[in-house]
């Protein structure tokens, strides 16, 4: 027995390895354009051993893709299910807490995108997308605001892309904005910095209108 544990403990370290070595290509490069050989030398193990633990590309994509998912979803669901948060007070958190995570993950969403456009099916049958928006408190708190006329906007999902998108959208568009504007990582950062006190207001602006 006391010799089989240090295997399962190289075991599990060697799966991690790989999935962090995963992560980090697959968001940079895209499926499409990443070979297992280029995982297996940002992981520094040989490709077999790869192969041994994920068996192939696709099955290790699938495993990166939703846990990347999840990972992005589950800040959304802590703060639309917190019910001693007000309303504008979600908005002030959804926008700190997703521009601080893009900040240091800023390839993430154009991967998701991708991976979702190419099998919506998949995904949307693993993550309770409907459940996390329809079901919380925030959902909550946005009907009763409506059905006080505090807020103009009607539609709960319209509000809510347009939320996200004012707090995604920058870090897509980032190449083409720093390309055309001369724009450096520095500065980029502190409009997102900015952004985080600006988003708050825009929308309150916005549904009030």
């Amino acid at each position: 027995m006391a010799k089989g544990r240090p295997k399962k403990q190289i075991d599990h370290s060697t799966e991690d390895k790989i999935k962090e070595a995963a992560r980090k290509v697959f968001h940079e490069k895209g499926f499409a354009a990443t070979r297992t050989r280029d995982i297996a030398e940002e992981a520094g193990l040989n490709l077999a051993l790869l192969n041994y633990y994920f068996k192939s590309k696709e099955n290790l994509f699938e495993i990166i893709t939703f846990e990347t998912l999840f990972n992005f979803i589950q800040s959304l669901a802590i703060v639309f299910h917190d019910e001693n948060s007000e309303f504008e007070e979600k908005i002030e958190m959804l926008a700190v807490k997703y521009i601080d995570f893009l900040s240091k993950e800023p390839n993430i969403p154009v991967f998701i995108l991708t991976a979702i456009r190419d099998n919506p099916d998949n995904f949307a049958d693993k993550i309770p997308f409907k459940t996390i928006v329809m079901g919380s408190y925030f959902y909550k708190q946005f009907l009763e605001k409506r059905e006080r006329k505090e807020i103009s906007e009607t539609n709960p999902l319209q509000f809510l892309l347009n939320l996200m998108g004012l707090i995604i959208f920058p870090f897509i568009a980032k190449p083409i904005f720093e390309n055309i504007t001369g724009t450096k990582e520095k500065l980029f950062q502190e409009m997102m910095n900015e952004r985080k006190k600006l988003i708050p207001i825009w929308i309150k602006n916005m549904i009030q209108a």
